[in-house]
């Protein structure tokens, strides 16, 4: 698995990194996590609360401890009251999702709308996943027709295919914060592109001070998104520290972190949960070759 890194690579077993049993996060009853005499983890992943147990699973069989501490959350956005009615209403010759998020609130809008035939564009293969179980139980034609060769929305704006001479009608369902590339892109090779704001992500605020300070102490943050990125920011914004390297899903939110001043950044040539593994634990071989090369204080 290629991926990107500003700094040089190193190769170390995986078992160089050990789990530290003795230490595992206890829930409690209000969602959150206290430390159980825990040493520092080895990475904290920040996906939104319920969506990092295929990270933290798949870390787990390389002997990573993992911090699950969730940087955001998805709520409503201005246009997701619209979204049922403009299924409903509106021809499109393709609707098109970039995320899983997207997808979920996309498939309560589909639903409501009394589930016409759709035809989707999706970028990723984890969104694609989202529709797989709906398409194979649902005899109405749910039917995931595209994706591109690389699964980044400027590819897909440049690949999607358009239908002959006719004006090609496209949905895009996308988070309020997701940037224009697609839908100006789009728009210049002629699709008539109707954008809806079906949601937003907001930071999440309420941060145990002990927490805060574990997942500080640890070497990796495992990012999915650039406000993910900018949420972290503004935890650590009072403490000051930097140090950590920071592992994402993919090129977009790999770019955001460098526009963001950050430094030590990983992340995949081909988003998704395989290449964002392989990012974390080149992250954490750095780490562990950085500390072994320290040179000894003088006596």
């Amino acid at each position: 698995m290629a991926f990107s890194s500003s700094l040089a690579h190193f190769s170390l077993p995986f078992g160089a990194f050990r789990a530290h049993r003795a230490g595992r996060l206890r829930g409690v009853a209000s969602g959150r996590f206290v430390a159980c005499s825990s040493p520092p983890p080895d990475v904290v992943v920040t996906r939104e609360r319920g969506k990092n147990a295929k990270l933290i699973a798949a870390l787990e069989k390389h002997n990573i401890h993992a911090l699950e501490l969730p940087l955001v959350k998805h709520v409503d956005g201005p246009d997701t009251d619209r979204l049922a009615d403009v299924i409903r209403n509106e021809k499109f010759d393709w609707v098109i999702i970039t995320s899983p998020e997207a997808a979920a609130v996309f498939l309560q809008g589909w639903k409501a709308a009394g589930s016409p035939q759709v035809q989707l564009a999706v970028v990723g293969a984890g969104t694609a996943r989202v529709f797989d179980e709906v398409s194979q139980s649902d005899d109405r034609s749910l039917k995931v027709a595209f994706s591109p060769t690389k699964a980044m929305g400027k590819v897909l704006a440049s690949e999607l295919p358009k239908s002959g001479g006719n004006t090609c009608k496209v949905l895009y369902p996308a988070s309020a914060k997701a940037g224009h590339e697609i839908q100006d892109g789009l728009s210049e090779r002629g699709f008539d592109v109707t954008r809806l704001n079906t949601y937003t992500t907001v930071p999440v605020e309420d941060v145990e001070p002990l927490t805060l300070n574990l997942a500080i102490s640890a070497p990796v943050i495992a990012v999915a998104s650039p406000s993910a990125l900018r949420a972290w920011l503004k935890l650590i914004s009072k403490v000051g520290n930097r140090n950590n390297s920071i592992a994402c899903i993919g090129e977009t939110t790999g770019s955001a972190a460098k526009k963001l001043g950050l430094k030590s950044i990983y992340y995949p040539t081909t988003p998704g949960l395989e290449g964002w593994v392989e990012s974390i634990l080149e992250a954490l071989r750095v780490h562990r070759q950085s500390k072994e090369v320290l040179p000894l204080p003088l006596q």
